[in-house]
């Protein structure tokens, strides 16, 4: 077989949604912080994130991630996440995917019942609580960054839907936050098309008018729309998640369940130690609670755990024939 690029990956999805863990075939990237490793690779390397996600091998729902060598010492790898979005910051359901794969794989050492996973991310390190019995994963919590909600009652005009009322919300990415009903949308089967549509706007309009900048690490963008279904409350959230550029997420999300609950508190409706449980358009869950009050550039904030599972689906290794058309993949939007 000719081959002019070779990547090894594990295969996985975190309550559903598929992630693509790269474990071999890349080579460490420039930088010497995970952050400064994603912006080269944004300006560099985006070739690489494209042949990954992009059709033939990859699809519009498709996340992924890239292990690295750790830049810090307290650190076991480094990890820089990708989907058809880009390259994200943070990713909850792909770093509970990455410390799962690690684990089964024995990428790391393992002790039982608990294994203790540092992830170096372009947001700074993320600990992962691995639950592991016989040698399995059965269950990944996250201690994410600091989350916090940067505006509450915020409106925008979105073509199509008039005046939009949300709440903007930081848990390693920005969300906007919205009650369906209040747009005439069903959370519900069948109506993925619509709810799809509606995010998009949303996350477009909000770029165009007020886009959201993180206060410290000038982290900026609206990438991801939370649209709550009735009866949502501070116990548990059913919800409908909506990613840029314009697909509906499997999982619950683990930064929009940190974002969510960030939003919470803030409202004065979920306490520290406070159990969450955060379900997604499918069904599947994340618990989460929130471990302490902290600040961020000067704005309240909080630190979130939240638990999920992630299963290995299998192994895979892809290649880039010298005579294919489409080396870095292609889309049909």
């Amino acid at each position: 077989m000719r081959s002019r690029r070779t990547i090894q990956a594990v295969e996985a999805h975190t309550e559903g949604l598929p992630v693509r863990v790269v474990t071999g075939g890349v080579a460490p990237l420039p930088g010497a912080t995970m952050a400064e490793r994603r912006e080269r690779f944004i300006a560099e390397r985006d070739d690489l994130r494209r042949f990954l996600v992009n059709e033939p091998r990859g699809h519009g729902t498709l996340s992924g991630a890239i292990l690295q060598p750790a830049t810090r010492p307290d650190a076991d790898w480094g990890v820089l996440f990708i989907e058809v979005t880009g390259v994200l910051p943070m990713c909850g359901a792909g770093t509970m995917a990455v410390a799962t794969v690690l684990v089964e794989t024995g990428m790391v050492e393992v002790s039982e019942p608990v294994t203790e996973v540092r992830l170096d991310t372009p947001v700074g390190l993320i600990t992962v609580r691995v639950e592991v019995q016989d040698g399995e994963a059965r269950s990944a919590t996250i201690v994410n960054v600091p989350s916090f909600l940067l505006a509450a009652d915020a409106s925008v005009e979105v073509p199509g839907l008039g005046s939009v009322t949300y709440d903007m919300a930081y848990g390693g990415n920005f969300y906007a936050i919205v009650d369906a009903e209040s747009l005439g949308l069903e959370v519900e089967r069948g109506s993925a098309a619509r709810l799809t549509e509606a995010g998009t706007a949303i996350m477009r309009a909000i770029e165009r008018d007020a886009r959201p900048v993180h206060p410290v690490t000038g982290y900026a963008g609206c990438e991801h729309v939370v649209f709550l279904a009735p009866g949502s409350d501070a116990q548990r959230s059913r919800h409908a998640l909506i990613n840029s550029p314009g697909w509906l997420d499997r999982s619950p999300g683990g930064t929009g369940t940190s974002a969510r609950m960030a939003q919470l508190h803030a409202r004065g409706q979920l306490g520290i130690g406070d159990a969450f449980v955060n379900e997604s358009f499918i069904g599947t869950s994340f618990t989460g609670r929130l471990v302490e009050e902290t600040r961020e550039g000067g704005v309240r904030a909080v630190r979130p755990e939240v638990t999920g599972r992630a299963w290995i689906t299998g192994t895979a290794e892809f290649l880039l024939d010298p005579a294919d058309p489409f080396p870095h993949g292609y889309t049909v939007e």
